[in-house]
């Protein structure tokens, strides 16, 4: 499903314990899978997945897979006929260092054996310059249909001092989603986690999950020359009787955002044919009216950067590099008038590093670093947190076989699969390498093995 991948249980503590703060949107979506390859694409273009994906699923995006996204899904082999939609089902088993107590809602403690969703989406070509990315979810942990990320586009190719030029507008539902170079925290490794486990702690940025599927957006962009890329866009809250509509329900808004959101994002691409990389900065700046029916809002304002470098040398052997490092500063007015925090202003930062490898585009192999960490804050990191700090550092190993989805595969273009096994190591936790909630848990008691099977028709 998305993006950040904190597990259920801990983002759900961070919604009760920041919950001003919009640290995460509702805990089921916080934890599963996000879309990624979607072979309806495939079928449009005539391309095998693995012309636009990493490993042949999966968001990290080649260069083609980059330039379809920012032409606005409407690349096609030009035979019409084809119908934008497919289907996605990810199912897994999760298992901790230790059990989980109390346990997970809808799970027991450990060895839990789930379906943690069944996606439909309206992805493709609609018209010559339309084409839209919309997914509706079935979370099968929290047993309820809603809507997931969306990004529709409308693109126009033209040239703007002798280079070519599209310009474009995106319509989105979440900060980043839209990212032509699939690196911003919506998109990033591990690309599926546990729905039941422990994520990357309880605290969050605001631009990684805080704002997702509960927001409207429209933003423009440009990209010059098929190097320089630039956007800019604001955002809207949805009310809590449209996202009641949209399935997500009332009860887990996260307030009126301010108008003065606004998203921007510049990056450089350079596609050398065997090799590839992108570098850019991104920005989200916002207030937030926790209470609707109260004023009073705290401020928010991301400042991040990120950086990605693709081996394409060999159809054998492809290899990857991603890097995002994300400042958020706070200023918390509410939270502060109502005595949900100590301090008027804070921060909080979230470094991410990964690298992968694979083979034939079938056998692959993923190591990752992963670190938050921030200014202290007895009364806002209090329950499940020690010595009131959010930090929390760790890493993820995984290994994966996509037998299908490449040309020439069995069932081409509509059989894809991938079967994984991640292994999330915790060196910290919420603040402390032993006993942070007071109880005598250790991080590394939430180590956790997730085994996963993930397929896309």
């Amino acid at each position: 499903m998305h993006p950040i991948f904190s597990g259920g249980k801990t983002r759900l503590s961070a919604i009760r314990h920041t919950a001003s703060l919009v640290l995460a949107a509702a805990g089921f979506l916080a934890a599963a899978p996000a879309a990624h390859a979607v072979p309806s694409f495939a079928r449009q273009t005539g391309q095998e997945c693995a012309a636009c994906h990493i490993g042949a699923y999966g968001p990290q995006l080649t260069p083609y897979g980059v330039k379809f996204k920012i032409g606005g899904y409407t690349d096609s082999d030009g035979k019409g006929g084809k119908v934008p939609l497919s289907g996605m089902v990810v199912a897994s088993f999760t298992r901790t260092a230790k059990n989980q107590d109390p346990a997970p809602e809808k799970s027991s403690p450990n060895n839990n054996h789930s379906l943690d969703e069944a996606s439909v989406f309206l992805a493709g070509r609609l018209s010559e310059k339309i084409g839209a990315f919309v997914q509706a979810t079935y979370d099968g942990i929290g047993q309820r249909t809603s809507i997931d990320q969306a990004d529709i586009r409308f693109a126009h190719t033209t040239e703007v001092a002798g280079k070519e030029t599209v310009f474009g507008l995106s319509v989105n539902n979440n900060p980043g989603v839209q990212d032509p170079f699939n690196s911003m925290p919506v998109w990033s490794f591990p690309y599926t986690s546990s729905a039941v486990g422990f994520g990357q702690g309880g605290a969050g940025t605001l631009i990684n999950g805080g704002l997702e599927q509960r927001v409207t957006g429209v933003s423009a962009y440009t990209f010059w020359n098929n190097m320089v890329y630039a956007e800019l866009g604001t955002y809207r809250s949805l009310t809590p009787t449209m996202q009641s509509r949209l399935g997500l329900g009332k009860g887990d808004d996260m307030g009126r955002l301010g108008g003065n959101t606004a998203y921007w994002r510049l990056a450089v691409f350079q596609d050398l044919k065997k090799q590839a990389f992108n570098a850019g900065i991104f920005g989200l700046n916002s207030s937030l009216q926790p209470d609707r029916s109260t004023p009073g809002s705290n401020k928010f304002n991301d400042l991040g950067v990120d950086a990605s470098y693709q081996f394409l040398g060999t159809r054998e052997h492809v290899a990857t590099v991603n890097t995002s490092y994300i400042r958020e500063r706070q200023t918390r007015n509410q939270l502060v008038a109502t005595d949900g925090a100590d301090n008027l202003k804070g921060r909080l930062n979230e470094f991410k590093l990964n690298a992968s490898y694979h083979y034939m585009q079938t056998w692959g192999a993923t190591v990752g670093r992963f670190v938050t960490h921030g200014t202290a804050d007895a009364t806002l990191y209090s329950d499940g947190f020690a010595n009131g700090s959010p930090n929390t550092s760790g890493y993820i190993l995984q290994a994966d076989w996509t037998p299908w989805g490449k040309e020439n595969s069995w069932g081409a273009p509509w059989a894809n699969v991938r079967l994984g096994a991640q292994y999330t190591m915790y060196n910290k936790y919420n603040g402390a390498k032993t006993n942070y909630d007071g109880n005598g848990r250790d991080a590394k008691d939430n180590n956790t093995l997730f085994l996963f099977a993930w397929t896309s028709f």
